[in-house]
């Protein structure tokens, strides 16, 4: 949340308890990607999608940037709008309508995505709170000096 300095104590604990629960998700998805990447290769394969060994790089990279947003703060809003969209892209390819005639159970793993999609485009909205470890104007800034 865009907070000022004068916000209550238990705010900025809240907000940085989301925060923390992104990256823990996001940083769990890394870690079973990266414990089994063939195996995350042939899951993606078996959904239909081609070259699943470069998407499942792709998503891992992917991944373990929205961790570094999540913790840091900087280019949180983007960040997760951006994980709200592949959260959406997810439930639909791997938990979707198609799936739901085999295992029941694949329709409630659908509408969780949903519960997380909403925290997500909430904290877009409302941003990273005012403790944030990196801000985008200091990035800017260093890009912009003379090498």
């Amino acid at each position: 949340m865009t907070q000022d300095a004068g916000s209550p104590l238990w705010m900025t604990i809240a907000v940085l308890i989301g925060r923390l629960i992104f990256a823990a998700v996001f940083l769990m998805a890394l870690a079973f990607k990266l414990s089994d990447i063939n195996g995350t290769a042939a899951y993606i394969a078996a959904a239909g999608f081609p070259l699943s060994g470069l998407l499942a790089w792709i998503a891992a990279i992917f991944e373990l940037m929205l961790v570094a947003c999540f913790l840091t703060g900087a280019y949180f809003s983007e960040a997760a709008l951006l994980a709200a969209i592949y959260v959406l892209f997810l439930a639909f390819a791997f938990h979707g309508p198609a799936h739901w005639t085999a295992n029941q159970a694949e329709f409630g793993f659908f509408i969780d995505h949903f519960t997380f999609i909403a925290g997500l485009l909430f904290a877009a909205v409302h941003g990273p709170g005012h403790i944030v470890a990196v801000r985008r104007e200091f990035i800017a800034r260093q890009e912009c000096l003379p090498k």
